[in-house]
């Protein structure tokens, strides 16, 4: 398994962790929370691969993406309803904020093997970053988180997209390279939650 494909079911599971949180505090049932961990997970590489113009879908391609999602959605529902109590804003924000990081950094790694420039690369990843929340959220029926929380988001996905473009330019270590950059954005997005920085309100 290469790097980027780990770090893409990394950020696949982290998003549906999110999915599967938001769709049990709106109290939905079993196809409700597969719908919205499904819609999350996928839907920010889904956009991307269709302005990419790349078919098949990469979950079509690799169908025990969606299989792995039925099933935790099996799982996943009755125990989270178990602990419904422990669920919180704060744990959405965390599990955001990390399949931010993954996915923004495997959607600039897709762009650049698509041949994309550099900066429409980087509007990739933030496009693959993002996208599955806002889907997650209209269909929870919350205006997007992106769109009303008022802190650093997709900003963080942009400036850790370029930083993974500047090391891989100056022959970083491809491993060093993915890596520090998702912990750059998703560490980037925690601490503009935590300190709550926020930007033209």
């Amino acid at each position: 398994m290469t790097l980027i494909k780990f770090i893409e079911i990394m950020a696949i599971l982290v998003g549906a962790f999110s999915g599967f949180i938001e769709a049990r505090r709106k109290r939905m049932d079993l196809v409700g929370v597969f719908t919205v961990a499904f819609i999350t997970a996928f839907g920010g590489g889904t956009l991307r691969d269709i302005l990419l113009d790349k078919r098949p879908l990469f979950w079509v391609t690799h169908q025990e993406y969606a299989i792995l999602i039925f099933v935790l959605a099996l799982v996943a529902s009755p125990l989270i309803r178990t602990l419904r109590q422990i669920v919180s804003e704060r744990l959405i924000v965390i599990a955001d904020a990390v399949g931010l990081g993954l996915f923004s950094i495997a959607g600039v790694s897709a762009a650049l093997d698509a041949g994309m420039p550099i900066f429409i690369a980087s509007m990739m990843g933030v496009i693959t970053g993002i996208f599955g929340g806002v889907l997650r959220d209209i269909v929870c029926n919350e205006v997007p988180m992106v769109f009303r929380d008022g802190k650093p988001y997709a900003i963080c996905a942009f400036l850790g997209n370029w930083l993974f473009l500047i090391m891989r330019k100056y022959d970083a270590p491809p491993d060093f390279a993915l890596w520090s950059s998702a912990l750059f954005i998703s560490g980037l997005r925690l601490l503009s939650w935590r300190f709550d920085m926020r930007m033209g309100r």
